[in-house]
């Protein structure tokens, strides 16, 4: 078994609601933060999101792990229609144990969590010790942040 993390966030519709069905249709959750209210980053003339994070223990691979993402996504009526744009539903793979991945379509750690408090707070309330490989530690990237 694997620990990974996954970041959740939306900002369309019932979003706490939302998030909840998204969760309990995740594979093997063993912790989940506190959600927070954040501002839109890229596109910033949208609702405000609502973001947190889970820990799941899987025996997916990576990319299995993600089709189940990207299934749950679909059934909780995600439409990919602009970049940063407003959503339903934003699953991302944030973490798979300690690996780096960069394939087509997956990249681990996730490619921007490094710079993005919205990512790290969520992930620093499931465990305070959490490195991200070739990064550091949670809690010194966002003590590094402005």
């Amino acid at each position: 078994m694997t620990r990974a993390y996954v970041g959740v966030g939306a900002n369309l519709g019932d979003r706490e609601a939302t998030i909840r069905a998204a969760l309990a249709a995740l594979p093997g959750v063993v912790g989940v933060s506190r959600l927070r209210e954040t501002d839109p980053v890229g596109v910033v003339d949208q609702p405000p999101f609502l973001n947190g994070a889970a820990a799941l223990e899987t025996d997916f691979s990576p990319r299995e792990l993600l089709g189940a993402l990207l299934a749950v996504e679909r059934e909780l009526g995600r439409e990919r229609r602009e970049r940063w744009g407003p959503r339903t539903i934003d699953l991302d793979l944030l973490l798979y144990g300690d690996e780096t991945i960069d394939e087509p379509g997956l990249t681990v750690p996730h490619p921007r969590l490094h710079e993005r408090r919205f990512a790290l707070e969520p992930l620093l309330d499931l465990d305070p010790e959490l490195a991200i490989p070739g990064r550091g530690r949670v809690a010194d990237l966002l003590a590094g942040l402005h």
